[in-house]
Order: structure tokens, then C-alpha cells, then sequence
């Protein structure tokens, strides 16, 4: 349960361990409905073998005779990163089959000393955020922490991309359901945090979900000790309204982008009585709330549930992100 371009850094770290030549290729920039976003990793083996993608498939043909033909000719033994661009004109467009005549700005650099793929794999597989910069001039790599809400920057001398996990998700309740959303956010580059103060069941999740981190102490305890950002989703999922509240008290005051609790239209607008009733929050804090949470989808099982949780949980983040203001990549 890797993201897609921690994936395409392991790969290209094996390569090179067993004496392939390696290329790895950055989206920089975009314009138009380019495929894939700023910030998305290639990598390309000596052998035309890829890991990753920077179009979906529309300039990587391309891509692999550039690097054979640098790999044939030697022009590869260089260092020094160099910038493609694609679909500069509405020809090549077509020709590479970028849609409505997207256009990609690529960086290409060879792979060639790898002590820091093996730091940041390190770094990033304990949940650090790391920003890596390139030189262009000289290929130069540098690593440094990176903070939650960075994005890809680049000034015609340094690119500077951020790795790991840009938005994170606390779960209230370690169940059944709580194992499988665990899961799927992990799958898409959430840090997930788990509190019940109910040991047997933190034990459970945490044993059968590599990855969940445990958040001490009582759920409001673990929500104020966050604290909640607009990177943070909060899903309340014990069913237990002595816990979720707790959790849904501090979360509904916060700055996180998504709030939900698990239960029926009617215990959910029981929930909100009694939460404006004793608790003080105001009907647009109440609001926030997504209960029943998830997309209606007709779901019943605990697996079924959970997709319904998490591509709620994305639609929201979509929109967040292209919202005003600083978001992750």
C-alpha cells in the first residue's frame, strides 16, 4: 500500500541496483486537459521498461525512444537534467494524443546516484513529508522536511517536489468498517490515524492495517492533539455516541474539510439535536456534518460502506483543492 510514485522510486532503485540504467522523467507543468498532473513520475529502464506515467500513455512511446537513443549514443552518462515540452502546437497535440490540446512540460534527469531515493524511501515510509530539489544546472539533490499544504514549485533553475502523505485521515472507532476505509485511505496517500480508547479493538486494526498510526487517548483528546487542518478528514465510526461525539464536538470547530459520522438519517439528526442543545454549536457548524456519511450507493456490507466513506471523503477533497488558496498537489 504504496503511492503511486514511491512505487516508481522503489522500482527505479532496483534497476539501478541491478545495473540498469535508469531515467526519471517529472511532470513540471501543464496547460489544457493534460492527463496527468504536475508532480507525476516516470520512470524508464535502459530496456524501455516503465514504472509510473506522465500522460496515461499518450507520450511515453516517445519518451522511451528519447532515453534508448541517449542510453545507445552515451549522450545518457551526462548528469544534467534537461526540460521536454509536448503539444506545443495543435499538431503535436494530436499527434501525441493529448486531449483538447494539452500540453506537458516534462524534466528528464538520469538516475544517477541514488543515496537519496534511499533516504527519502526511508523518510516517507515513516510518514515523514519530504521536499526534494533539483538543480538543473548540475542535477544536484537536495532532501528537506517538508510542511502539510506544499506544492510543487519551479523557477526555471529548481524544481521542488514534495513526497509522502499530503492529507491524513483519523478514524473513531477501530471495527470492522474502520479497517477497510483504514485501508483504502492509505491506498490514496492518507496518513491514517486510528484512536479507540478500547484496547482490544485498536489492537485488531492496527495488527491486520500495516501503516495506521494509533492516536492516543480519548477521541476529543486525539482530535485537539492533531490538531485538525484543511488537510484533515475526521470519520467518526464507533456508532457509540459516548465516543463519537466527543470526537464530532472538537472536529465540527475545526478546520478539517471533512467531518462524517456513521449511523441513520434519524440518529443523525438526533446526533445534531443534541449536539446544538448541549453543546453549543451553531447550525453551521452542524452542517459540516456528512451523516449518514458516504455517497448514497445502496451499500450494505462493511466493504461497500467504506467505498461509499472514501470516495465521499474524495469528491470533497477535489473540491477543496481547486478552491482558493494553497492545497496539496
Amino acid at each position: 500500500m504504496e503511492s503511486l510514485d514511491l512505487r516508481v522510486l522503489a522500482d527505479a532503485l532496483a534497476w539501478h541496483r541491478a545495473g540498469h540504467g535508469v531515467t526519471l522523467v517529472t511532470v513540471v507543468e501543464t496547460w489544457g486537459s493534460a492527463p496527468r498532473p504536475a508532480g507525476a513520475l516516470l520512470a524508464i529502464r535502459d530496456d524501455g521498461v516503465l514504472s509510473g506515467s506522465v500522460s496515461g500513455g499518450c507520450v511515453e512511446d516517445d519518451l522511451i525512444a528519447r532515453t534508448q537513443a541517449a542510453w545507445t549514443t552515451g549522450k545518457a552518462d551526462s548528469s544534467t537534467p534537461s526540460l521536454i515540452v509536448y503539444g506545443v502546437s495543435k499538431e503535436e497535440a494530436a499527434r501525441f494524443g493529448l486531449p483538447c490540446g494539452g500540453t506537458l512540460r516534462l524534466l528528464q534527469e538520469p538516475l544517477r546516484e541514488v543515496t537519496w531515493v534511499e533516504q527519502l524511501l526511508e523518510r516517507t515510509a515513516t510518514q515523514q513529508l519530504v521536499r526534494r530539489s533539483v538543480t538543473l544546472a548540475t542535477g544536484a539533490v537536495q532532501l528537506s522536511a517538508a510542511q502539510r499544504g506544499q506544492t510543487l514549485e519551479f523557477d526555471g533553475i529548481t524544481l521542488s517536489t514534495v513526497f509522502g502523505p499530503k492529507w491524513r485521515l483519523l478514524l473513531i472507532g477501530a471495527g470492522q468498517l474502520s479497517q477497510v476505509v483504514a485501508q483504502m485511505a492509505l491506498l490514496l496517500d492518507f496518513e491514517v490515524l486510528v484512536c479507540d480508547p478500547r484496547e482490544e479493538y485498536a489492537s485488531t486494526l492496527l495488527a491486520a492495517v500495516p501503516g495506521a498510526v494509533r492516536a492516543q487517548g480519548m477521541p476529543d483528546d486525539a482530535v485537539r492533539a492533531l490538531p485538525p487542518d484543511a488537510h484533515t478528514a475526521i470519520v467518526a465510526l464507533t456508532h457509540d455516541p459516548k465516543l463519537d461525539d466527543m470526537a464530532l464536538i472538537e472536529a465540527l470547530q475545526s478546520e478539517a474539510f471533512y467531518v462524517g459520522a456513521l449511523g441513520s438519517r434519524r440518529n443523525q439528526q438526533a446526533r445534531k439535536q443534541r449536539l446544538a442543545e448541549h453543546f453549543d454549536l451553531t447550525a453551521e457548524q452542524l452542517d459540516r456534518l456528512h451523516g449518514p456519511v458516504g455517497l448514497t450507493l445502496g451499500a450494505k456490507t462493511p466493504a461497500e460502506i467504506a467505498v461509499s466513506i472514501v470516495a465521499e471523503m474524495v469528491q470533497v477533497k477535489a473540491a477543496v483543492a481547486q478552491s482558493p488558496g494553497p492545497a496539496p498537489v
